[in-house]
């Protein structure tokens, strides 16, 4: 998904096409996901950064083409809002301390971006509070033919307008430009093929109390909805799907339905099985290994974790771990990290596929509903937990995780730290912002502005004034 295409009109013949392709590439990739010692190596980690670009008021600023080009760093790129930019981290060792590292390049790339706009600044937040409709027009979106032929991908499926319904909010739109309003910290953690299932489905099982810990995005279009808003509203603005089949399969936002029982291929196949391609781009220049049509064709099914190939280097798989929220600070983002690899490290050691897997879904969505204050259960208790509560049991489980993997316990401490003591003083970015709001009487563009002085500051959010 990160090139663009060489155009944004497709044929019904381009579309049969490269549905036959894409099934010859699934047995390209499952031919060599069984080569013995393929994607072997030491294990590391990486994370993509949405940002919101605004204007001196705080509200949204359509000039991503121009700040990337002022920026001139092949990290950051555009994203499918023109007022959203996407900056792509430096994948570094688990090993030693990573989330230093990685924090530290957060402040970088986060203050340099801010520098780059003119008359405005940037920064990570799930959902910029002072979006508004007139935000979602056509001429929001980014000039790229990637994102005009996935619009027309996607409305060539679901012929009817996409109704999206969060709580008492109800909008029909036609086009998936509402997506521009989610902003994420996508994880990615590269993965050995025989240890896939277990580690995804520790990823399935961790996020649900790691997402309650890191809530902000409570405001879409001036209300006040879920903690992690961005969960409801990406389910919906991106669902293909019509009323039939809506019985047969997920929609193309996803938690999923079951546990992976033998590996990744289990997960390739089904998305080339359920869903049909968005933007059929066909690739004739590329070597067999590369699959490029399946790894278009699986960039368009965003499940809240997914499978990534990647042919760079031999090729390896990785987990990308979706479902968090952009901010509030590059010392959050890194300790939301931490928890997340580290308790997913730590359940990975049991075999999961013995719990009923609605139990991580249900956990998922009452986080995102109610962070902090929601109701979880846990994999061998018999009641349930509220979510503050299990976060710190959980908490020593993520360290032990770490470290057995060779982050140094300073980094694992400093990071989980961070954790703590949001979880302790229940203020997460989602807190802070609805205190914020009520103390500016409402006023959007303030909140807005103290939220970007502060988010340059690099202090955790639990430490905002």
């Amino acid at each position: 998904m990160g090139r663009d295409l060489d155009k944004e009109r497709f044929t019904e013949a381009e579309y049969a096409a490269f549905g036959e392709r894409i099934q010859e590439q699934l047995g390209v990739l499952r031919e060599l996901l069984a080569t013995p010692c393929f994607g072997q190596g030491p294990p590391t980690i990486g994370a993509e950064l949405e940002l919101f670009l605004i204007d001196e008021r705080g509200r949204p600023l359509p000039r991503n083409s121009q700040v990337r080009d002022a920026l001139d760093d092949p990290r950051v790129v555009l994203e499918l809002g023109r007022y959203n930019l996407e900056v792509n981290l430096t994948p570094t060792p688990l090993a030693g301390e990573p989330f230093a590292r990685l924090g530290d390049e957060v402040q970088e790339t986060i203050t340099k971006v801010d520098k780059a706009v003119e008359g405005g600044g940037a920064l990570p937040i799930g959902i910029l509070p002072t979006l508004d409709a007139e935000d979602f027009t056509v001429g929001a979106m980014s000039d790229q033919n990637r994102y005009r032929a996935m619009s027309r991908g996607i409305r060539r499926l679901r012929l009817e307008p996409f109704l999206v319904k969060i709580d008492d909010l109800e909008l029909s739109v036609e086009d998936v430009i509402l997506e521009s309003a989610n902003t994420s910290w996508q994880v990615h953690m590269r993965t050995p093929p025989d240890r896939f299932a277990r580690l995804f489905n520790a990823a399935q099982l961790a996020i649900g109390p790691v997402l309650a810990a890191c809530g902000n995005s409570p405001f879409f279009l001036g209300r006040q909805l879920w903690e992690e808003t961005r969960i409801a509203l990406m389910e919906e603005a991106a669902d293909d799907r019509d009323v039939q089949r809506r019985e047969r399969r997920d929609g193309r936002v996803t938690f999923g339905s079951d546990w992976v029982r033998e590996g990744a291929y289990e997960l390739f196949e089904r998305y080339v099985r359920d869903y049909d391609p968005v933007m059929p781009s066909l690739t004739d220049d590329a070597e067999p290994y590369e699959v490029p049509e399946l790894r278009l064709h699986q960039g368009t099914i965003w499940q809240w974790n997914r499978p990534v190939y990647d042919p760079t280097d031999g090729g390896h798989l990785r987990i990308e771990m979706r479902a968090l929220p952009a901010g509030p600070s590059c010392a959050d983002m890194a300790a939301n990290t931490a928890f997340l690899i580290g308790l997913t490290l730590s359940q990975a050691e049991r075999d999961l596929t013995g719990y009923r897997f609605a139990q991580a879904y249900q956990n998922f969505y009452r986080a995102a509903m109610h962070g902090l204050d929601a109701k979880l259960s846990w994999p061998g208790e018999d009641v349930e937990f509220e979510a503050a509560d299990l976060v710190l049991r959980l908490l020593p489980e993520a360290r032990e995780g770490l470290l057995a993997a060779g982050v140094t316990p300073s980094d694992a401490d400093r990071a989980l730290g961070v954790i703590a003591q949001r979880t302790r003083l229940r203020r997460t970015g989602a807190v802070w912002q609805r205190e914020a709001l009520e103390r500016f009487r409402g006023d959007r563009g303030r909140l807005v502005q103290l939220y970007r002085e502060l988010a340059l500051s690099g202090l955790p959010v639990h430490l905002w004034r």
